[in-house]
């Protein structure tokens, strides 16, 4: 079953926020967001029960292997997204923001493509 938008975006928060500090806090979290504490607790809670986030015994979030994977992927969409708009003129606050957007809803196969062309692109600069 594909993950839901809010859980992607939490994700990619706690492994933004994980390549800045290796001690992530559930309050980091939702002050990046801009998240209530009940709210990052749920979504918290989905994500431990799915097996891509734990809290280790000082009570800070990690991602499991698997949650590395998926949150490593949807940083790249968002990155490549980010790049591609910006090549075609788009400003850099919209293209980041649009990016966002793309990002949870492009097919594998779509974003495959504006990789590739991307980086051919960026070869023969």
């Amino acid at each position: 079953m594909p993950m839901q938008e809010s859980g992607e975006m939490y994700l990619e928060t706690i492994y933004v926020l994980s390549q800045k500090s290796s001690q992530v806090r559930a309050i980091d979290v939702g002050e990046h967001m801009g998240f209530s504490k009940p709210s990052v607790s749920r979504a918290l809670g989905i994500l431990k029960d799915e097996g891509l986030v734990f809290t280790d015994d000082r009570g800070f979030v990690n991602l499991t292997e698997e949650g590395e994977k998926k949150a490593s992927g949807i940083y790249e969409r968002h990155q490549v997204l980010t790049k591609l708009l910006m090549d075609i003129g788009v400003d850099e606050e919209t293209a980041t923001e649009d990016a966002c957007r793309i990002e949870h809803y492009i097919s594998e196969k779509t974003f495959a493509a504006i990789k590739a062309r991307i980086g051919s692109c960026a070869t023969k600069k």
